[in-house]
């Protein structure tokens, strides 16, 4: 192929010298972390296919009558479980039972009672503490630990990642982009020494996955950095600022409305939406809060969905509230909805969720093979004689492996 067809190389050796020292430094100091939190964002990729495999009470036999009323399943729900609060009521379509959530931080409680919409019977209360998925999302997000501190832990390990991928990026670059180069920089040489295909896994797998965890983690950065939330908001909506929640309130009128309010709510939401994949109500626990209506046409992506603020006490509609429709949205508002759906591979469907869950247990691997890398280079550094100069430890081992490949490509042509 034509050299024009190939991108410029990387000749420059300062610049290879401070991603070599930064790319080991750095991997070293959050290896450990960065390896829980790929390993366990692999392991979220499919939880939705997996609940639905392996949790019967997520679904019901449809039936040609009408659902209970929400406020009916609601008090259903709060029967079982005397004094606490309902804070969503989550309907699935025609076929999934009803989720009715009781979550509260401070008391630290988070219940989901399950029930057939068509009957009101109560199918499962489940307590979500114990949930493996639950879990997992936990460790994912904060290591298991008090939100504040893994939370951040995982912040800036997140950060320092992206780090490590762009530095590794310049190191696995060639400096020159040879049919032999291209070979080595491409694929993984199954038939080498262990030395050999530890590297191979580390910089081949570690390129291809970089791509895909470069989303993934700029997606994270978003969801914990206000600064780069706001940047990201400011670049797709054309200089525009991040705008702050419209602080919409409920008024409780001097004479009560006849019906139930959050009944009204849903004869809108029904009539307005009546195909849609997933409605949630979120029921708002001061007297001045809202009720929210989360409403998505598709069972596995959020982004295009719409979402509707309604007085909790006369059930009108409120202008404003959290985000709105997605047909109103600018681009810089519909690439802040995307932020899950990218994050999870899911915007592309199951093909970019199955390349994103790879690259996630890739990502977990390379701290792993790149210690490898580092410890191998300094026990041999530790069996040098005094006085011979020290080389950085990934780019000695690069070079050496290189000048490995190459001689092998020589010695195939004679």
């Amino acid at each position: 192929m034509p050299r024009k067809f190939w991108p410029v190389p990387v000749k420059n050796k300062t610049l290879k010298k401070v991603a070599s020292v930064l790319h080991l430094w750095l991997g070293l100091g959050s290896g450990l972390v960065i390896t829980i939190v790929a390993l366990l964002g692999a392991i979220y990729a499919f939880q939705p296919e997996l609940t639905e495999a392996f949790q019967p009470y997520l679904h019901v036999k449809p039936a040609e009558q009408s659902f209970q009323p929400v406020s009916v399943l609601k008090l259903k729900a709060e029967a079982q479980l005397p004094g606490k609060g309902v804070t969503r009521i989550s309907f699935a379509g025609a076929d999934h039972s009803v989720a009715v959530s009781f979550n509260d931080k401070k008391k630290g409680y988070y219940y989901i009672v399950y029930l057939n919409p068509y009957t009101g019977d109560v199918l499962k209360v489940k307590n979500m503490d114990r949930d493996f998925f639950r879990q997992v999302l936990n460790g994912h997000m904060h290591l298991w630990l008090p939100d504040p501190v893994g939370g951040a832990i995982v912040k800036y390990a997140t950060l320092i990642f992206g780090l490590i991928i762009i530095t590794g990026l310049v190191l696995w670059w060639p400096r020159k982009w040879t049919k032999a180069m291209r070979k080595q920089s491409f694929a993984i040489k199954t038939n080498a020494s262990p030395k050999r295909l530890n590297y191979d896994l580390h910089s081949v797998l570690g390129f291809y996955a970089s791509w895909f965890m470069l989303f993934t983690v700029l997606t994270g950065l978003v969801w914990t950095f206000d600064s780069i939330r706001d940047a990201e908001y400011w670049i797709f909506s054309g200089g525009k600022k991040f705008p702050a929640a419209d602080k919409v309130k409920s008024v409780k009128p001097a004479q009560a409305i006849a019906g139930n309010p959050l009944d009204r709510i849903s004869e809108q939401v029904n009539a307005r939406y009546p195909n849609f994949a997933r409605i949630q109500y979120l029921i708002p626990a001061a007297p001045t809060g809202v009720v929210t209506v989360r409403l998505y046409p598709e069972k596995k992506r959020f982004y295009n969905g719409d979402v509707l603020t309604f007085d909790q006490y006369t059930a009108f509609e409120l202008a404003g509230g959290v985000r709105g429709k997605y047909a109103d949205a600018n681009n810089g508002e519909k690439v802040n909805k995307m932020n899950y759906d990218i994050h999870t591979g899911g915007i592309g469907g199951l093909p970019l969720r199955v390349a994103v869950f790879f690259a996630a247990l890739i990502a977990a691997s390379l701290p792993i093979t790149g210690f490898y890398i580092w410890w191998g280079k300094k026990k041999k550094k530790a069996t040098r004689q005094p006085g011979l100069e020290a080389r950085s430890s990934l780019q000695a081992t690069s070079h050496e492996l290189q000048v490995e490949r190459v001689n092998a490509q020589k010695a195939a042509t004679v």
